[in-house]
């Protein structure tokens, strides 16, 4: 199950999974995409499926740190109704900023908002995304006076990033990074530990001098709770020969995606990290989805 619409982030690395278990499997691994409410509804259908290892979810790290911060009326807990089984692939976001804008790196960009209060502005694939947050987090972090511009998905953003409606944008790389080699946008920092592969040339956001800001987007597989561990272990197991496959590895990092891959108490390490990270951010934010 793939809890958002076709052809996104989460869509394609899932659908790149389901093709190399199906191959180690030796029987179909079908993909559904079920979207709604943030991912909530496809994944409260696994939450709730039999726990026998025939209905899997692909579960990014948004649905696992931000969601329970953000959505206030649940019917079901990401972190208790699903078990962890593997993280197969990252990504950092990028930060992006129209060609307009008069600064070569982020230094420069901080100091034009500071000098320009109130007349800057950042886009997002939505609120409560891991791209609004990125640009959240920014903002907290250094105290700059900018504001949220909210859109229907990454098309449209940055759509208006390029046309100048808004300034910037912390957008995924796999969205962003056609716009930016065809030089219709321009790229300052990506933002996670170490440099993208995808784009070597450019700073992360710590080297660019802001030590304290990191944001990573990854995606796992996830169980219904109560699945037997030897299922679980047998799932981890294909699934770490699937991210090792090499059509997965170059189809994945063509589109800027990092393999992970891991055991299911890795995934459960990282998701305690996820929530530490973004819980203070939401909480900040005052972003909230009923």
């Amino acid at each position: 199950m793939v809890p958002y619409a076709p052809g996104g982030a989460t869509d394609i690395i899932g659908r790149a999974m389901a093709v190399e278990l199906t191959k180690l499997l030796g029987q179909p691994v079908n993909v559904e995409n079920r979207p709604g409410a943030g991912g909530n509804v496809g994944s409260e259908f696994v939450a709730r499926s039999a726990p026998d290892g025939y209905t899997l979810v692909v579960s990014p790290s948004s649905l696992h740190g931000i969601t329970p911060f953000l959505y206030s009326k649940l019917t079901y807990d990401p972190n208790k109704d699903l078990s962890p089984i593997i993280v197969m692939g990252s990504f950092a976001n990028v930060l992006v900023v129209n060609t307009g804008v008069k600064a070569s790196n982020v230094a420069e960009l901080v100091a034009l908002i500071r000098a320009n209060p109130g007349k800057y502005s950042y886009a997002s694939s939505g609120s409560g995304s891991t791209i609004h947050l990125s640009g959240e987090m920014f903002r907290q972090m250094l105290n700059l006076d900018i504001a949220h511009v909210p859109y229907k998905g990454s098309g449209p953003a940055l759509t208006d990033l390029i046309g100048g409606q808004v300034q910037l944008m912390f957008d995924n790389i796999p969205s962003a990074i056609s716009q930016i080699r065809a030089g219709k946008l321009k790229a300052l920092a990506t933002t996670g530990p170490k440099r993208s592969s995808t784009l070597p040339d450019l700073p992360t956001m710590i080297e660019a001098g802001f030590p304290n800001y990191q944001s990573t987007a990854w995606f796992g597989v996830s169980a219904p709770a109560g699945t037997p561990r030897e299922i679980i272990d047998r799932l981890n197991a294909e699934g770490q020969k699937a991210v090792r496959a090499p059509d997965f590895g170059k189809r994945m990092n063509e589109l800027g995606y990092d393999i992970v891959g891991g055991t299911p108490e890795q995934m459960a390490a990282m998701i305690q990290e996820e929530l530490r990270r973004w819980g203070p951010v939401v909480k900040a934010s005052g972003a909230k989805v009923d």
